[in-house]
């Protein structure tokens, strides 16, 4: 039997989703992944491979809609399904969900799932022209697809409602609603932080304004006027969605000393452990796969009211929800950390047994692969 798994950037299927083909694997499975541009990538290609899964690159465009270039992804996918032939396959983030979707239709796959890991630029944010285009294209899109699937999983619930809301799905769609991606608690361990140390907030972002990176440094700003010798670390790198962080304006929030930028890191635990609490300020998430590996590690945690980052704090009890797109209010729950230290390690502590209980990545593949009726 053989598994297809396809992905819109090729470091994901290492970064988020290799316990899941280790899971497919040992269920003696024949595991085949796809990517744009992955077999250029010997560093990811050979990881797979060593791991036993088949790489095979496709045409993709991860952004941006272009008829032409979407075509020749649908084509892409479909060729690659009628070499392969897989028995199950699956697509992740908008891309390809639709195209793999569809191929796979058009292939004959016999079982076809989606992923839902986040709705990205088209429903989160404002409501400006090219926002609202992108959204009703994909929204056509996806009803057109997810048609087709046996299964589509959400990582939370309020995006399987807004599919609903949308009549992207419906009642006779089957649905489930799984932990996000998961986190190995073994891989991200707790890791004291120095408590003689002044304290550092870390943000792990693409440097999108619909992160909240923007609200993050003008919070930093805010509580730096109080506490000079806070740290505001950011990891992460530009990219090419349109509410991107622009270079000029981390330039600027670098030269004021307000954000330590750190820059992409391949691994994260590092910028982790160094800090005291992690915040996301997003304005939508799937379920942020950040925010886990800070709980895991034992990190206390500031994050938004919103889709996907609610569920992962408890108000109170291993960090703070604060409203999305309010710099002063985050600003406050950051103080709060400052003048109450005792609550970083108290609530560390909640966010790691909260990892074990629910988001370790065992638990949440097991129940997918349920689902698929592969356990």
């Amino acid at each position: 039997m053989k598994f297809l798994i396809i992905a819109s950037v090729a470091n994901s299927l290492v970064g988020f989703r290799k316990p899941f083909i280790i899971a497919l694997l040992d269920k003696g499975l024949e595991v085949h992944v796809a990517a744009p541009e992955l077999l250029e990538n010997q560093t990811i290609t050979s990881e797979l491979k060593a791991l036993g899964a088949i790489p095979h690159s496709i045409s993709m465009q991860r952004t941006g809609l272009n008829p032409a270039a979407d075509t020749k992804t649908l084509f892409s996918i479909y060729s690659l399904m009628r070499n392969i032939k897989p028995d199950y396959m699956m697509g992740y983030t908008i891309k390809p969900v639709i195209y793999g979707t569809l191929a796979a239709w058009l292939a004959r796959v016999p079982k076809r799932f989606s992923l839902i890991t986040g709705l990205g630029f088209a429903f989160t944010g404002g409501e400006d022209n090219k926002r609202k285009r992108v959204r009703a294209v994909a929204q056509g899109l996806y009803r057109t697809a997810l048609r087709h699937c046996q299964i589509v999983f959400f990582q939370n619930h309020d995006d399987e409602a807004l599919f609903y809301e949308l009549n992207i799905i419906s009642s006779q769609t089957h649905t489930c609603v799984v932990s996000g991606s998961g986190v190995d608690v073994d891989e991200f361990d707790v890791v004291p932080f120095d408590t003689q140390k002044p304290l550092r907030f870390l943000l792990i972002a693409r440097l999108l304004g619909d992160k909240g990176v923007r609200e993050y440094n003008q919070a930093a700003q805010q509580v730096k006027k109080l506490h000079p010798e806070v740290q505001f670390d950011l990891v992460g790198g530009l990219d090419a969605n349109p509410t991107s962080i622009t270079q000029a304006e981390l330039d600027k929030w670098i030269e004021s000393g307000t954000i330590n930028f750190l820059g992409l890191l391949k691994d994260v635990r590092p910028a982790i452990q160094a800090s005291s609490v992690y915040v996301l300020p997003s304005y939508r998430e799937g379920t942020p796969r950040t925010v886990l590996e800070a709980m895991a590690m034992g990190r206390a945690v500031i994050t938004t009211d919103a889709p996907g980052c609610r569920e992962t704090v408890v108000d109170g009890d291993n960090g703070f929800l604060v409203p999305v797109k309010d710099a002063d209010a985050l600003a406050q729950a950051m103080l709060r950390f400052i003048e109450e230290p005792e609550l970083i390690g108290k609530m560390g502590k909640r966010s790691r047994a909260i990892a074990e209980e629910k988001y370790d990545v065992h638990k949440v593949n097991a129940q997918m692969m349920s689902a698929m009726e592969l356990e």
